[in-house]
């Protein structure tokens, strides 16, 4: 290499050390700005508080106060470094790492040192020569040094004032802590949102502290009572099941010669089991582990019982501690929003002094006003607990716990429920609804700021089912519980500002809702029905509250009530009233259905007949559901249903219900009766022949069978129910029974006497017998104090029966229920229960949850005309093969 050689290489090599340190620096720079953003990112992550809803993550919240004033600063800076190409990130490699490799090689040859340079030293110094000549031939030709100076600006000025939060939410900064695309949008709230929150979490927690002892002391004799019981069982319970529970071949004969017959006695044996002339340890091993085993299993499997009719001590104590805890407890019907304080609780850690802004953050799809929503709640019910200290329940735990457990049996069964005793089918209790609604369903927040009645956890579901898709059918099963379910929405909107709301209802049941909304709500029910509906209207008008009124009086309801205001909702019970689309009654409801934007309907039995009817429901409500008129599977048509329908059954959800005996007593006919029941055949009298047997008073078959049942029930200390469609029945009966009779009860007799009806036949003694027509009685009223029931004729629908037996055999119910069906033998009696028997498959196949198997229904769709003419035939066919020859 000669001199001219060496000086251009100098200048090459000066040129390249000047690059190098430029692309170190540049590099330098960028990391430190990267760096700065993630150590921010990390800190804030740090700070963040994870918020649940429904067991689930839901919000991530990130405090943001005067230190975080940098926090934008140093994600914009992030934001605002150039973009690196591919080829910028190969130059800086060049100059970083291969080029201050290739300098280091190159130097020997360029100053005095190379006289004394090795041949090998030289050969790499030429080497790194040429290598530099081509790199720095290509760096000026691809702009290096002007590329460098751009990687090392930023691509827009940064503010280095204090930035706004809100810009924590562009996307531009790439903020590590924002959601993904399936996530809701997140927010910047304001310190305000959350002030009074750890007040209110504070007055909260010290209600439920207050509590504590008391529910401890609930808690702990509930599982008394479950031990008694095990121990019962176990005291039944034969040695030899020991052998079951291993599938082992233990010699149990040591243990009978030493006196011990069952697994209770095994437990309670005070020496070693091996003690015992026979049994090695081992065997005694085993012996005691199965009794063990057996015992766990019948306790896990033991519900904890209420027997009426076997008053134990522990049962009494345990009914004694919930009377004391419900008397001091201000957290009555507070579940909801002691479940959404348990999710704010790392909130109120979280939050300090410096915080004046938060950072929410949605995990998923829920949008940060559900968060929102569950401060205020809280705040709201703690508000409630330090404003009315003496609201609590006071008088009832100094009284005798089997009397006020007789007088509200649903409020104890609602808090063993609380306690964990009473267990709920939590996929029952979601009815056939798809997932994807149930993850909503889960997620709504349920306020209880203006409910008083505790909500098991299936009517809370409901409740929030019906604010999530706004028009519902809520069908579930009668006796759970549908009109506390929808006063849970209404007390739930009126906690939102909505103050207007109506429920449409037969006249049987005006009274039953204005003692529902006063004892179960602080809402305001005003009577609009009677002489008294044009003050009730104006008052509702103008306060707000629950107006109850029936199907008849909203013909007068859109002429009287032009002011009425917006709606917030419409409660339509017994809906399958409404079933046909060409009644007036149906049209009528419908114009409040259409201009209202949330809608309940409830009914038990949504189809009686047809699934036309089911159908008619479904479309007055959500028009817009696709439900296919030619397509006659239960499964697709319950699946084109499922969002706007919500049934469960009580064998799901109640299992505390007492058991449902029902009878057929398949009776002959006397002679009496089977010479009224020929004429009335031969006149083709249809509805004379369902009540014949029964009209021949004590010469009926059928009346001296419920004399008898009537005397059983006395004696043991019963009331009955006697069901008839007939009014001339009604009247036999009446006058056939002795003791006290309190009836008829018929669509004729106004609401409020039918009330007061019930109500003194309640406070009756053992053998009181209410006689009530099927159809008036049979509807919305609660009877729970009777326990037998007689229905005198079976009914053309199977539903009506249904809804007779569920006016006894419901929630807080807490004897077993008798039913007894009065059918005569060989007569339409018989020819109804058969024809009827394809109308209860097809009720069961479309509207009931547990049972959608396929079925063809025009081949069980029978209109009443078409039965009616369907038995007629038969039984004069049957009649004339019986009767004597040459008669």
């Amino acid at each position: 290499m000669n001199r001219t050689e060496r000086e251009q290489l100098r200048h090459l090599v000066a040129d390249f050390r000047r690059w190098s340190e430029r692309a170190a620096g540049v590099q330098a720079w960028r990391q430190a700005v990267s760096d700065a953003a993630r150590n921010v990112e990390q800190v804030l992550h740090a700070r963040s508080v994870v918020i649940g809803r429904a067991g689930e993550s839901a919000w991530r919240v990130v405090p943001l106060g005067r230190d975080d004033a940098g926090v934008v600063r140093r994600l914009r800076e992030r934001a605002y470094l150039p973009v690196t190409t591919t080829s910028d990130q190969d130059l800086l490699r060049l100059l970083t790492d291969s080029v201050p490799r290739a300098l280091a090689d190159v130097t020997p040859v360029l100053g005095v040192r190379r006289l004394f340079t090795g041949v090998a030293k030289r050969q790499k110094a030429d080497e790194a020569a040429e290598y530099l000549r081509s790199r720095h031939a290509m760096v000026a030709a691809k702009d290096g040094p002007q590329r460098l100076e751009r990687m090392s600006s930023f691509t827009a000025p940064v503010d280095r004032g204090e930035a706004g939060f809100a810009a924590l939410l562009d996307p531009a900064l790439a903020f590590d802590l924002l959601p993904g695309r399936d996530a809701a949008e997140p927010e910047i709230l304001d310190r305000s949102a959350v002030d009074g929150l750890a007040e209110a979490l504070d007055v909260i927690d010290r209600a439920v502290a207050g509590e504590a002892s008391y529910r401890k002391a609930a808690h702990h004799a509930g599982q008394q009572v479950r031990d008694a019981d095990v121990r019962r069982v176990l005291q039944e319970m034969p040695v030899e099941a020991l052998k079951e529970a291993t599938g082992e071949r233990l010699r149990l004969g040591p243990l009978t010669q030493a006196g011990i017959r069952t697994v209770q006695e095994v437990l309670d044996r005070r020496g070693p089991l091996h003690a015992l002339p026979g049994i090695g340890e081992a065997s005694a091993r085993h012996m005691l582990g199965a009794a063990r085993t057996l015992r766990q299993t019948a306790y896990d499997e033991m519900p904890v019982r209420i027997d009426v009719g076997n008053r134990r001590p522990e049962t009494t104590e345990l009914l004694r501690r919930l009377a004391e805890w419900d008397a001091c407890r201000q957290t009555r019907g507070a579940a909801a929003e002691l479940e959404r304080a348990a999710e704010l609780a790392p909130l109120r850690a979280a939050i300090g002094r410096g915080t004046s802004y938060l950072l929410v953050i949605p995990t998923r799809t829920l949008p940060v006003a559900g968060l929102r929503e569950s401060i205020d709640i809280v705040k709201r019910r703690a508000a409630l607990l330090g404003a009315s200290p003496d609201s609590r329940r006071r008088g009832s735990a100094g009284a005798d716990p089997w009397e006020d457990f007789l007088a509200r049996p649903a409020d104890y069964f609602a808090m063993l429920s609380e306690l964990g005793f009473l267990t709920e089918n939590e996929d029952a209790a979601h009815g056939d609804l798809p997932e994807e609604i149930v993850k909503a369903v889960r997620d709504q927040a349920l306020s209880g700021e203006y409910l008083t009645a505790s909500l098991r956890g299936y009517q809370s579901f409901a409740a929030r089912f019906a604010l999530v898709q706004h028009k519902v059918i809520i069908g579930d099963e009668m006796g759970l519980g549908k009109s506390v379910e929808a006063l849970a929405v209404l007390a739930h909107l009126r906690s939102r500002g909505e103050t207007h709301f109506l429920v449409i209802c037969p006249a049987a049941v005006v009274t039953n809702w204005i003692r529902e909304v006063g004892e179960k709500s602080k809402l305001r029910p005003h009577r609009v029905h009677g002489p008294e509906r044009e003050h009730a209207a104006r008052a509702w008008v103008r306060d707000g509250g629950v107006a109850v009124t029936t199907y008849e009086t909203l013909a007068w309801w859109e002429s009287a009530t032009p002011n009425a205001g917006d709606l917030a909702c419409v409660v339509v019970d017994e809906a399958h009233y409404i079933k046909n689309p060409e009644a007036q009654r149906t049209i009528r409801t419908n114009r409040f259905i259409a201009r209202c934007d949330r809608v309940l309907l409830l009914t038990g039995t949504p189809m009686e007949n047809r699934v036309d009817e089911f159908r008619n429901l479904a479309s007055y409500i959500r028009p817009d559901l696709v439900v296919d008129a030619t397509d006659l599977s239960p499964i697709r048509f319950r699946r084109q249903i499922a969002p706007a329908y919500l049934r469960r059954n009580q064998e799901d959800v109640l299992t505390e219900l007492p058991e449902l005996i029902e009878v057929a007593e398949w009776l002959p006919m006397t002679t009496p009766d089977a010479v009224a029941y020929r004429a009335a055949v031969e006149e083709f009298n249809f509805m004379q022949m369902r009540q014949a047997a029964m009209l021949q008073g004590s010469r009926s078959a059928k009346v001296q069978r419920l004399t008898e049942i009537v005397r059983e029930a006395e004696a043991n200390g019963r009331r009955v129910i006697v069901f008839s469609y007939f009014r001339e029945v009604l009247d036999l009966v009446a006058r056939s029974l002795r003791g006290p009779v309190f009836g008829p009860l018929t669509g004729s007799v106004a609401a409020h006497r039918r009330q007061r009806m019930v109500d003194d036949f309640a406070s009756a003694g053992g053998g009181a017998v209410l006689v009530a027509q099927i159809v008036a009685g049979g509807v919305g009223l609660n009877i729970q104090s009777a326990s037998v029931v007689v229905i005198c004729e079976p009914q053309l629908k199977p539903t009506t029966e249904a809804q007779a037996i569920a006016r006894a055999h419901r929630m807080g119910q807490v004897h077993s229920v008798q039913v007894h069906r009065l059918l005569s033998e060989d007569s339409v009696d018989q020819r109804i229960v058969e024809l009827l028997a394809g109308k209860q498959r097809l009720f069961d196949d479309f509207a009931r949850v547990s049972a959608m198997a396929d079925s063809t229904p025009e081949a069980v769709d029978l209109s009443e005309a078409d039965l009616v003419r369907q038995v007629i035939a038969a039984e004069r066919r049957r009649l004339a093969e019986r009767a004597p020859t040459g008669s």
